[in-house]
C-alpha cells in the first residue's frame, strides 16, 4: 500500500492510500479546531509537525525502540542519539515554559504528534523530571484527549 514500503499507511473509504503519519493526521483533522484557521497559527502548527519528524522522532523515538524493544540498556546508547534527544525535550520545554501549547491556540496537532512518543521518552532513557513545562503539556494535552496509560 505504502510506496516506500513503511508503516503507518491508511486506507480511506474511497479505498484510496495515505502514507506517513502527519499527512494522515493532517487529512484526518482537517476542517476541525485542531489545524488552526488563521495562515500563521497554521504554518506554525505544520513548523512543530515538520520538526517532530527531522529534530524529535529520530531520537526519542529511535531511543524508546531501542532500549524498549532491542532490549538495549538505556546507558549503551549512542552518545549522540542521547544528547540530541535532550536537545529535542530542551526545546520543547523552552517553547512551553511561555505557552500552554506549542502553537499557543489551544491543542493541535502539533500537540497531538509531538505528544506521542514524549509522554513515552522514559521509556527511552530520558527522565523527563529534567522538563517541567514538558511534563505540565503532557498532563494537559492528556486531559484533553483524555488519553490515560
Amino acid at each position: 500500500m505504502n510506496p516506500a514500503g513503511q508503516v503507518p499507511t491508511v486506507v480511506l473509504a474511497d479505498g484510496r492510500a495515505l502514507a506517513q503519519s502527519n499527512a494522515i493526521i493532517l487529512h484526518l483533522a482537517e476542517g476541525s479546531a485542531l489545524i488552526p484557521d488563521e495562515p500563521y497559527p497554521r504554518a506554525k502548527m505544520l513548523e512543530w509537525l515538520f520538526w517532530e519528524q527531522y529534530s524529535h522522532e529520530p531520537y526519542v523515538a529511535v531511543a524508546r525502540f531501542q532500549v524498549k524493544y532491542l532490549g538495549k540498556p538505556a546507558n549503551s546508547l549512542d552518545a549522540k542519539l542521547v544528547e540530541r534527544g535532550h536537545g529535542a525535550l530542551k526545546r520543547l520545554d523552552q517553547a512551553l515554559a511561555t505557552s500552554d501549547y506549542l502553537v499557543g491556540v489551544g491543542c493541535t496537532l502539533a500537540d497531538i504528534s509531538l505528544v506521542a512518543y514524549t509522554r513515552l521518552a522514559h521509556e527511552g532513557g530520558f527522565d523527563l523530571r529534567l522538563y517541567l513545562a514538558v511534563q505540565a503539556w503532557i498532563r494537559r494535552v492528556e486531559t484533553d484527549l483524555r488519553i490515560s496509560d
